[in-house]
């Protein structure tokens, strides 16, 4: 493979992590940018996922994919995000400071804090979500999954098949910024 390939299958490889993170929409209520402590986190995983993003508003059916290893602890979040075998992305969130590492050729419009939102919405208890957000919206668990809502209308859908923090399958459905995201999450075998 030449290195002319190697970078555009690369690019292609990460753009997976732009769909979920790609800046909202001008709309007059953009999604909350949440960023929940971690401290707020009930229990602890360390699981193996694969992303699968998909493009809601272009007409194209074309779904990018990347692997990742999540640890959540109550107290600190660990995200790291693989392409072609290579790292491209770290992020660490302490409930104060969120520090990213960043692989060169990932685009700049994957935003730390558009995936810390997503993850929030997912992960964190549902309680602290609706606490964190501001008047308009709401954030209620359904017997399928999850739901937030601006004004009544629905801005995002989670489905959520499995324990969430186990073997599972959580399908997040972004209609206000376009996305669909799955995650095909197991838990990370450990090593003796």
């Amino acid at each position: 493979m030449t290195p002319m390939i190697a970078r555009r299958c690369f690019a292609a490889a990460v753009l997976v992590l732009t769909g979920c993170a790609t800046a909202p929409v001008v709309q007059p209520a953009g999604l909350p940018m949440l960023r929940l402590s971690p401290a707020l986190l009930t229990e602890s995983a360390s699981l193996q996922q694969r992303l699968h993003v998909t493009r809601l508003d272009d007409g194209r059916v074309t779904a990018q994919s990347i692997d990742v290893q999540l640890q959540l602890e109550p107290g600190s979040l660990l995200l790291a995000a693989f392409a072609l075998g290579q790292r491209v992305l770290l992020l660490q969130w302490d409930g104060k400071d969120l520090q990213e590492q960043r692989h060169a050729m990932l685009p700049a419009s994957v935003d730390a804090a558009h995936l810390l939102r997503d993850m929030s919405l997912v992960y964190w208890p549902a309680a602290s979500v609706q606490q964190a957000l501001p008047p308009g919206w709401s954030f209620s668990e359904t017997a399928a999954g999850r739901e937030l809502r601006h004004d009544g209308l629905l801005a995002v859908g989670i489905r959520i098949d499995g324990p969430l923090l186990g073997r599972s399958q959580v399908q997040l459905r972004n209609l206000q910024e376009h996305y669909a995201l799955q995650i095909e999450s197991a838990p990370q075998e450990s090593t003796p």
